[in-house]
């Protein structure tokens, strides 16, 4: 069994996004532990000024790292992710593996102040 930190956003229908993001998680992660959800402001140039929602799950699974991150864009593209949408500063959901087996992923994305924040609550 791996053990995995994901995180979770959306500035599109974001409560309901992130609760079906979180019923897809249970397919396939168990011994699920889910962070408070945290609105935030977009960061950067962002075309779009829409809140995102934001939230981090840890869990197990015994997908490999390789599937794991294929299953999770699959998941995005099913949520209609799209890079047309993405150019117009739309994300509907999205899942990012931010450490698999003790080892951290997305390395700028752990300095940011939500997810240093969030991470407390795992």
């Amino acid at each position: 069994m791996h053990q995995v930190i994901i995180s979770l956003a959306s500035n599109r229908f974001q409560k309901t996004n992130l609760s079906k993001a979180r019923c897809c998680l249970e397919e396939i992660l168990s011994d699920l532990k889910y962070t408070d959800e945290l609105w935030t402001q977009p960061v950067g140039n962002a075309k779009r000024k829409d809140a995102y929602l934001n939230q981090l799950v840890s869990g197990t699974t015994e997908m490999e790292e390789e599937a794991l991150c294929q299953w999770m864009k699959q998941t995005e593209l099913s949520f209609g992710r799209t890079q047309a949408k993405r150019l117009l500063g739309i994300v509907p959901i999205d899942i990012d593996l931010m450490e698999f087996d003790g080892e951290k992923r997305h390395q700028l994305d752990w300095q940011r102040p939500y997810v240093k924040e969030l991470i407390d609550g795992l």
